[in-house]
């Protein structure tokens, strides 16, 4: 009899959760090892799966073949604080996917197919802490303002992509950085490069492997150069460079001077010449009067 009893209550102790993995609460290709997880690895998805709890807090969905994000998940999702979309085949994040009132704390999007990080994307969603955006083979274009409002970020993976070059200021606006990667990047040490490379320099604590894990290739030949051989001096060319922006506002500003010159001494030469008519005027009255 007291073997039965304990079969019973061992039965008794493994029934929630052998309910709750495979319950109603559960989407039918995956897994819920806790009543906040959802794991959907490796289910070979095409689309997000339906039926996902309302009050989920972590969701797995790497491994899959999942092509987009619906705008609209996270304002569904409002629980949401662990997010991994790793290995899928996303193209593009739809601005405002990511709100203000998102409270996911951790982001990954590697290996996956994106080709640039527009401003907007990341809806300046404050509770952010990691972002992983490394190993996707076309992203090749990061705006200046792409992290803006990321406030908390301190883990921002950005290595093995298709950048060539890389705006300071969207670095310079995360506060709370700690970590940065960015090795495995087809960089280019040309003037564009230069601003980078300065705060790469000033800031290489927060590289896992310092400036020792970053090349960039000569402009010239397409040689790969460790920054370690790099210095200031290297770009000291650039500091004398003008762009084409410049050179305009140079040339329009040229123009502008000219064109204001020309019409004050038109003016000045009309007021000296009505002076001297108005000068004539008046003497000539005086002859006339006294005759």
């Amino acid at each position: 009899m007291l073997p039965c009893v304990c079969w019973l209550q061992l039965i008794l102790i493994l029934l929630p959760s052998v309910l709750w993995t495979r319950g109603e609460n559960c989407p039918a290709t995956c897994l819920c090892p806790d009543p906040h997880t959802v794991d959907c690895s490796g289910r070979g998805l095409t689309r997000l799966p339906d039926e996902i709890p309302l009050d989920v807090r972590r969701l797995l969905l790497a491994d899959n073949w999942i092509p987009r994000i619906p705008s609209d998940f996270l304002v569904l999702y409002s629980d949401l604080v662990y997010l991994d979309l790793r290995n899928n085949s996303l193209s593009h994040i739809e601005p405002g996917t990511l709100s203000t009132t998102s409270r996911l704390v951790f982001l990954d999007l590697g290996s996956n197919n994106l080709t640039e990080i527009p401003k907007g994307t990341f809806g300046e969603s404050r509770s952010l802490i990691k972002l992983r955006l490394g190993n996707n083979p076309y992203l090749s274009m990061v705006n200046e303002e792409a992290f803006l409002g990321l406030t908390s970020l301190r883990e921002l993976e950005l290595e093995r992509n298709a950048l060539s070059t890389l705006k300071v200021g969207a670095l310079s606006q995360l506060p709370s950085l700690r970590v940065v990667r960015l090795e495995g990047n087809p960089w280019v040490c040309n003037c564009n490069f230069a601003s980078l490379f300065a705060w790469l320099m000033e800031n290489s604590h927060k590289l896992p492997n310092g400036v020792e894990g970053m090349e960039c290739s000569l402009p010239m030949d397409g040689r790969r150069v460790s920054l370690t051989q790099l210095s200031k001096d290297s770009f000291r060319e650039c500091q004398a460079t003008l762009t084409l922006t410049d050179l305009l506002i140079i040339i329009f500003s040229g123009i502008s001077v000219s064109v204001v010159a020309i019409m004050t001494s038109f003016f000045l030469a009309s007021t000296v010449h009505c002076f001297q008519r108005w000068s004539k005027g008046t003497k000539g009255d005086e002859e006339e009067s006294e005759e």
